[in-house]
């Protein structure tokens, strides 16, 4: 521990006054054990005796307590209303540009897509499912890895082996050919997007969102001191043809399904969008965040994959695919700036942990991620149905539903509501138990309109029907003894006893889809 003699007087003195300060500091909580006498005599220099005679003066004057066979213990100082507490600021300015961008942007008590407190069912979008058997092979993978992984700092770039096992899963799953020199094992695609920041931009360049977009990539670009032009998107994806003169650095896109709005870009607009990075030297960061899961057929290849110019910066993660705690991701980088994307990498971390990174390569390498994928998509595609069908019976008339066939969420609209009723609709879904996440986080712009996004990934299908019904209640309270266009006709049901308590079979309406 570290303690400042003063000097003055015996040494027992000087160590009895450094102990009574760093108590009342609170180095030392009450209730914590000293040092032992011995050790504490060895690590300062001193004799033991005098380290037992500065803990016999603290027992006297009330500050710690003496336990047999056990040591000292810190007390309540029954002297600190005589030393005054050293102040502490509780505010103070902030101290560089990024910081005054960053209080400016970042609520830390308000983020959004968090499960509110009291939720029974959330609708949590960004949730991968849950699968207790991958938690238990995934135990088994770190435990060998931990046996096997060198304990020296692994690689900046990211282990050899995860880099060829990510680049034969790209060329098979994403049509992307990449070589393992060109590949940078990430800890998340938050990362990916900071170090394109730092390698790409500098404080002041234009940059491109979609609109709407995901907002932690918007409040990054924020705070690194962007300007930010949001160009809206439409069933086919970025509205390239409203592309801003001004060339942008850098445009951030979601391609295979955007997010959060669901659309797939079209492959004109795609062929469009690599022309004008061509034309104006701008580059393109490619967020493939969950393009592995689609219901409608094979995946779309990646933009990366039809890019003839390297001004692509493909950004993959395992947060979707398994599990956020996982922290890895990946990024496919220019080769001509791969070397500014290692510096950047290795000026924030070194590397990102080589015992997760050994697991995952052996995890893909033997067939098992890909074999979790196509079980991962039959279940989510069951329970994408049910929601969907549940939407569709609740709604009538009241929701437009936006249907990708891919993914992990929906979105639907709020017929006849603005922007201004969304609280009144979450507080009506706490009220019934339900986690309910607006839209409107995710716009630069928000529009006028009342938009709900529907995460389904972490909910079983049993917990999805009960849920859905719940919101069904939530809509009949939000608008009324009469849904839109239905002139009245549409009786309210009364509510339930309790709050979040799901519906009885005996309650459910005909076109229910039972459990």
């Amino acid at each position: 521990m570290f303690l400042a003699l003063d000097g003055n007087g015996p040494l027992h003195a000087q160590l009895t006054r450094a102990l009574k300060a760093a108590i009342l500091d609170g180095r030392y909580g009450v209730g914590s054990r000293l040092p032992p006498s011995r050790g504490l005599a060895r690590e300062l220099g001193l004799s033991r005796n005098t380290v037992m005679t500065a803990y016999e003066q603290l027992r006297a004057e009330g500050f710690v307590a003496g336990r047999v066979g056990s040591g000292s213990y810190v007390t309540p100082p029954l002297h600190a209303a005589a030393v005054p507490a050293r102040p502490r600021a509780e505010w103070l300015p902030p101290q560089s540009a990024h910081a005054r961008r960053g209080r400016q942007v970042h609520d830390h008590a308000n983020i959004p897509g968090r499960t509110p407190e009291g939720a029974r069912y959330c609708f949590q979008y960004g949730l991968p499912m849950t699968n207790p058997a991958l938690a238990t092979l995934w135990s088994r993978m770190l435990a060998r890895a931990a046996a096997y992984t060198p304990p020296n700092y692994p690689p900046t770039q990211g282990l050899p082996a995860l880099r060829t096992a990510i680049c034969d899963y790209l060329a098979r799953r994403r049509g992307i050919v990449a070589d393992p020199a060109d590949v940078i094992v990430v800890s998340g695609t938050q990362q990916a997007v900071s170090l394109c920041l730092r390698v790409l931009m500098d404080e002041g360049d234009p940059a491109v969102l979609e609109e709407p977009h995901y907002f932690a990539v918007r409040e990054l670009l924020q705070m690194h001191g962007a300007r930010i032009a949001a160009v809206p998107v439409d069933g086919e994806g970025l509205r390239c043809d409203l592309l801003p003169a001004d060339p942008p650095k850098l445009l951030f896109v979601t391609p295979s399904h955007q997010f959060p709005g669901g659309s797939v870009l079209s492959l004109s607009r795609r062929m469009e969008l690599l022309r004008y990075a061509g034309r104006h030297g701008s580059w393109i960061v490619e967020d493939d965040y969950d393009g592995e899961f689609r219901y409608d057929g094979r995946p779309l290849a990646a933009l990366r994959s039809l890019d003839r110019e390297d001004r692509v910066v493909y950004v993959g993660s395992f947060s979707k695919t398994l599990f956020p705690s996982l922290r890895l991701g990946y990024m496919v980088v220019p080769r001509a700036l791969r070397d500014d994307f290692v510096t950047a990498k290795w000026s924030q971390d070194f590397g990102s942990s080589a015992i997760e990174q050994t697991a995952l390569a052996t995890f893909i390498a033997n067939g098992g991620f890909e074999r979790h994928l196509r079980r991962s998509a039959r279940i989510l595609s069951a329970r994408r149905e049910v929601l969907m069908q549940g939407l569709l019976e609740q709604g009538r008339g009241r929701l437009r539903i936006a249907d990708s066939r891919a993914g992990m969420h929906l979105v639907a609209w709020l017929e006849g509501a603005s922007a201004a009723d969304l609280p009144r609709l979450l507080q009506a879904g706490l009220r019934h138990g339900l986690g309910l996440h607006s839209i409107l986080p995710h716009y630069l712009s928000p529009p006028d309109r009342c938009g709900l996004i529907f995460g389904y990934a972490s909910l079983s299908v049993t917990e999805l029907r009960e849920a859905v019904a719940l919101f069904g209640r939530c809509l009949d309270e939000f608008y009324g003894a009469s849904a839109p266009g239905d002139g009245g006709e549409h009786q309210r049901r009364r509510e339930p006893r309790g709050v979040g308590r799901p519906v009885r079979k005996s309650r459910q309406r005909p076109g229910m889809v039972r459990a």
